[in-house]
This record gives structure tokens, C-alpha cells and sequence, in this order.
């Protein structure tokens, strides 16, 4: 979509124009008027043809041109929200009698062996089908990701230092698990029709999206935020599973490694997936997260689960909580609490390696 640009000076009074400014100062005339026009047609006709991604696009692209006081602004804004809402309308969570459910029916189970966990995770994974769907229908998105320059060339360097360190089979899954993890974020921002910057990798410390524009609300931030570990558990999932059918157990290490690092971006601080996804959370489902978090502690014994704990009390006791949760995005935290602790603790085929 190309850029606006502002004109020089007002077509209606003549006054001069900063280029900064979105409307002029004197006779408070929209700079963008003929560009807003064209976007809110161009919008509408995409709402009508139900391409509400590219509806999302476009209309946020306007709200770029409209000064945030203006009331075409708070129109827009509440066109973007519901919009937002019609693209999430197709997800229902499970309920909790389902989730009981499930709970009974592996009572009792040696949960840390191999078939155990494996047996949990399908489970898990079954009722959040969207999950496998993302391994048969997202590989094009994937390939697409890696035709960034700043991408590619980041994901090398990294590759590089995570090679010296523990050598290229460790390193290539690695860096594969943080690569996927930052699609799950990309894939959920063009859902939403958010500009943000291609991942980039940092060695080291992982790899970032940069978002160019704010989600609409607590929501859509939420959902943005917990694809990433999505994506990342389906990844763990996955590698995982090579192990099992290959006994190679540098695909089990990878599983685990990346199950942790995906459990650490559920830490609700910051700006850390789980802190954005504790932000859509009302205070009693933020308690039922902390006292999974404490479940999952007492039963597989991973100590990055206490400072998730501890941290998951602290904002718990906040007041800013919402009254209401967004259900989809509460259950699909609880589903990463116990799906990433049960990952961190597969066991790992030792000296089988490929």
C-alpha cells in the first residue's frame, strides 16, 4: 500500500502545512481527506467480499492519517474493534465440563513416561484442533518468512553461534523452534491486519517482531501474543515426535529446550507473551492459571514453573484485571502450562542420535 504524503499546503484555506500534521491548524481540514476516501471505499468493499484481513489492513492504515483526538478517529477505531471481533468469531473454546473431563480420564496415569505424555499432549491437542491444522496449513507462511533478508541472515548468524556451542543438529532445531515461534506472532498479526517488522534474531537472546502498529484491545494483543508459544508447543510437539519415531535424541532435546523457552515466554511480565496474554485475563481466571502453574510444580518439579508461580500471584493481586476474560485466549494459556511442563519433562534417548 503506498504511502500518504502530506501536501505543502491546505487545498481548502491555502495555509501552510507542516509535514507532520494531519489536519490544518486553521481551518481544520483533514491533510489525508482524498486518501481517507479512497481507504474507507477500498475498506468497505473488502468487508463486503469478507476479506476481513485485508478490511483490518486498510482501515488501520486510515487511522495512521487521522489526527487520535478527531472523531473519525474514534469511528474508525470502533471499526477496527468490531472487525477484530468478527475474525475471532469462529472460535469457540472447549468447556470446562470437557476439560474435567479429560482431567478424570487420565487420573492415575504414570504421567512422566513416554506414552503418558504423549497420550496427554494428543489429548490437549485435540481439543484445540487449530493446533494440527497449523502443521497442514501453515507451511507456506513458513517459507514465505524465510525470503526476508533481515530474517534469513539473522537466523545464519545465530545458527553459527548456537553451532560452536553445541554443535549443528542441536543447533539447526533450535533455531528452527525460535523461527516457528516468531511465525505463530506474524501469522496472528496478518490475521489481524497489523504491520510489524520480519523476525529478526538476536544470538543469544532469541529473535523479535517489531509491531508498527497497536492492537485494537487487551484481546487482540492477547491473541497475538500466545501464538507464539502456540506455534512453539506445536513445534516441541512435533520434534518430539521424530524422536519417538527415530530415536534420535537430539530431536528429544530440542523438544525439551524448546518447550522451556516457550514456557519462559509465559512469564505474565513486561512485555513477554505472558504478560500480554494476562492483560485479557479477569482476576478468577488469572487464579485458575497460577493454580495450574502450581499443579504442574508439583508434578513434574520444573523449577522454572515457581518463579511462573510467584510471578502469576503477583499479577493476580493486581486491580487492573478486566471483569471479563477473553475465554479463548485464558484457555489457551492453560492448555501452554500443561502441555509446555509436560514437554519439559519427556524423556530423551541418550547415544541414539542420527
Amino acid at each position: 500500500m503506498a504511502e500518504s504524503v502530506s501536501p505543502a499546503t491546505c487545498p481548502q484555506c491555502g495555509t501552510q502545512l507542516a509535514p507532520a500534521l494531519l489536519s490544518c491548524p486553521v481551518c481544520h481540514r483533514l491533510v489525508h481527506a482524498d486518501r481517507l476516501k479512497t481507504l474507507a471505499e477500498e475498506a468497505d468493499r473488502f468487508s463486503q467480499e469478507r476479506k476481513l484481513a485485508a478490511a483490518l489492513t486498510t482501515w488501520r492504515h486510515a487511522l495512521e492519517l487521522l489526527p487520535r483526538e478527531s472523531r473519525q478517529h474514534q469511528v474508525i477505531s470502533a471499526k477496527v474493534l468490531e472487525l477484530s471481533r468478527q475474525v475471532d468469531a469462529g472460535s469457540v473454546p472447549p468447556s470446562p465440563a470437557s476439560g474435567s473431563a479429560s482431567a478424570k480420564a487420565h487420573k492415575g496415569h504414570p504421567w512422566l513416561k513416554r506414552v503418558g505424555v504423549v497420550g496427554v499432549i494428543g489429548a490437549l491437542l485435540w481439543k484445540f484442533k487449530f493446533l494440527v491444522v497449523f502443521l497442514l496449513t501453515k507451511f507456506k507462511l513458513l517459507l514465505l518468512g524465510l525470503t526476508k533478508a533481515s530474517t534469513f541472515f539473522s537466523m545464519i548468524l545465530s545458527l553459527g553461534v548456537y553451532w560452536t556451542a553445541w554443535g549443528w543438529k542441536f543447533a539447526f532445531g533450535l533455531v528452527l523452534s525460535i523461527y516457528v515461534h516468531e511465525m505463530g506472532h506474524v501469522a496472528a498479526l496478518r490475521r489481524y491486519g497489523i504491520k510489524a517488522s520480519a523476525p529478526m534474531f538476536i544470538p543469544g537472546l532469541g529473535a523479535l517482531v517489531r509491531l508498527k502498529q497497536y492492537p485494537a484491545d487487551a484481546r487482540e494483543d492477547a491473541r497475538v501474543g500466545l501464538a507464539g508459544p502456540l506455534w512453539g508447543l506445536a513445534a516441541a510437539v512435533v520434534a518430539y515426535g521424530v524422536c519417538l519415531v527415530t530415536g534420535w535424541g537430539s530431536w528429544g532435546a530440542i523438544a525439551r529446550v524448546g518447550a522451556w523457552i516457550n514456557l519462559f515466554n509465559l512469564l505474565p511480565v513486561w512485555q513477554l507473551d505472558g504478560g500480554r496474554g494476562f492483560r485479557a485475563l479477569s482476576r478468577a481466571h488469572r487464579w485458575w492459571i497460577v493454580a495450574a502453574l502450581g499443579a504442574m510444580l508439583l508434578l513434574t518439579s520444573e523449577g522454572l514453573l515457581a518463579l511462573l508461580l510467584l510471578v502469576g500471584g503477583v499479577r493476580a493481586f493486581s486491580k487492573e484485571a478486566p471483569v471479563e476474560s477473553d475465554r479463548p485466549a485464558f484457555w489457551q494459556f492453560l492448555l501452554l502450562v500443561v502441555a509446555l511442563s509436560l514437554l519439559c519433562k519427556v524423556p530423551v534417548p541418550v547415544g541414539a542420535t542420527p
